[in-house]
């Protein structure tokens, strides 16, 4: 039985996502000092003279808001201030469903291009196909709309109607389809058996679904393979910014029947907390080997770090993002919420991957292709500006590049894991072996 953490943990993107822990209430805070009143007071004089005074009257809310987030952009890159539109967006993408009608959509010729429909949702029963065009919803013109905006606007309360005006190739007139909004569940986990005997399991991100939609992949490739039949698994991360703590622990608990999955640790000692695994391990010992790369981020590396220092897999592919920071979010009501960095986690072994990464027992790297050649930047934590120094970085920072190819017969690092299960390669660290853990890993 898979242990669930205690904690309620949220994450947003930006670069990699934060690992984020709400608290039901707040710490209280410690009375600043006559200096500190002063300075406060000073902005409060630079606020009235902007209000008073500028060429034009400014929005004295984005005022607020953006003082509030200069504050906190300039602690790192991961603490910030969300409105209470911010806010309800990060619920909506770590809870993993929302009300909509289900395509993947991206903006191309200043419309709204869909990419594909997701199957059994309302956008696929009303017939809308991939290549779409949206050119017009409930009659507006999408035209000169930013893509999340044209989102924001598909999306909405369930059993509520929408027309979307769609421009189809082949098509004579634009279409007229009206669609009713349900409710959609993001997959988490994507998964299928490869080879007809190796269970290849992608977990896209850490939502409230992730470790449910695991538990299923497993059960799903446990019965179309028998257990004599059955080679191994490959989890792949790779391009996975990171998301909810407790969904990385359970994801990492998973494939554990015992010892430390990852520890936290704040300002104070009395604030370190560690997480175990439980008994039980959904894929029964069969061998594990996880996939990487710069794209890796967060509760992520999370997983990575606790299955290879438990040496329960072999980790392929190279150097994660190199995010280890905590963010605890702290509701502020009706105002949003703040998201403020309160910790570093460290791997089993006590090591800190912040500004770092994880490096993979066996690195593969994966060519670019033409098109993205000299265009495709290393992704990294160490590379933002304003990232908190790790204890262990060094000059050659973290990350590396973030690019999987869409075609599996192209994907160098996964046909390498195959061949590792198959016999065909071998290496000293496959499969990996629990029982040679570290001494110092707490088991």
């Amino acid at each position: 039985m898979i242990r669930r953490a205690s904690l309620v943990i949220v994450g947003a993107l930006m670069g990699a996502t934060a690992m984020s822990v709400i608290y039901s209430a707040g710490v209280p805070a410690q009375a600043a000092g006559a200096s500190t009143y002063k300075e406060l007071s000073l902005f409060g004089d630079v606020f009235e003279r902007i209000r008073a005074q500028y060429v034009t009257p400014p929005d004295e809310q984005k005022l607020i808001e953006s003082a509030i987030n200069g504050m906190l952009s300039s602690l790192d890159p991961h603490s910030s201030f969300m409105n209470a539109q911010d806010a309800e967006d990060m619920r909506t993408q770590t809870r993993g469903e929302f009300g909509g009608l289900g395509i993947e959509v991206t903006m191309e010729n200043d419309m709204v291009k869909v990419i594909a429909p997701i199957d059994d949702t309302p956008a696929a029963k009303a017939g809308i196909l991939a290549g779409d065009f949206i050119s017009e919803i409930d009659g507006q013109s999408v035209r000169g709309l930013k893509l999340e905006d044209a989102v924001e606007k598909m999306r909405g309360a369930i059993n509520t109607p929408i027309k979307l005006t769609i421009i189809r190739q082949g098509a004579d007139k634009p279409l007229e389809i009206s669609v009713m909004r349900d409710v959609i569940a993001v997959r988490a986990v994507k998964s299928r058996v490869e080879g007809g005997d190796v269970g290849y399991v992608r977990v896209i991100s850490f939502t409230e679904k992730t470790y449910d939609d695991l538990e299923k992949a497993i059960k799903k490739i446990k019965e179309d393979v028998p257990a004599d039949k059955l080679k191994g698994y490959v989890l792949d991360l790779r391009l996975n910014p990171g998301g909810l703590l407790d969904q990385a622990i359970n994801v990492s608990d998973a494939f554990l029947d015992h010892g430390e999955v990852v520890s936290t640790r704040g300002r104070n000692a009395d604030e370190t907390r560690r997480f175990n695994a439980s008994p039980g391990d959904l894929t029964d010992g069969k061998p594990v080997i996880v996939l990487i790369n710069g794209g890796s981020a967060s509760a992520s590396e999370i997983v990575a770090g606790a299955l290879q220092d438990q040496k329960r897999a072999t980790l392929l592919g190279t150097r994660s993002f190199g995010k280890g920071s905590v963010q605890t979010i702290i509701p502020l009501g009706d105002a949003g919420a703040l998201r403020l960095t309160t910790a570093l986690y460290y791997t089993p072994s006590g090591k800190s991957i912040q500004g770092t990464g994880i490096n993979p027992d066996i690195k593969v790297e994966q060519p670019l292709p033409p098109e993205l050649q000299g265009k495709l930047k290393p992704e990294s934590e160490s590379s933002l500006k304003g990232h908190i120094q790790g204890v262990a970085e060094t000059d050659e920072g973290s990350g590396s590049a973030a690019y999987v190819p869409p075609e599996t017969k192209d994907d160098i690092q996964l046909n390498y894991a195959l061949d590792l299960l198959h016999g065909v390669k071998t290496d000293p660290s496959f499969p990996a072996n629990p029982d040679k853990a570290a001494a110092n890993i707490k088991k």
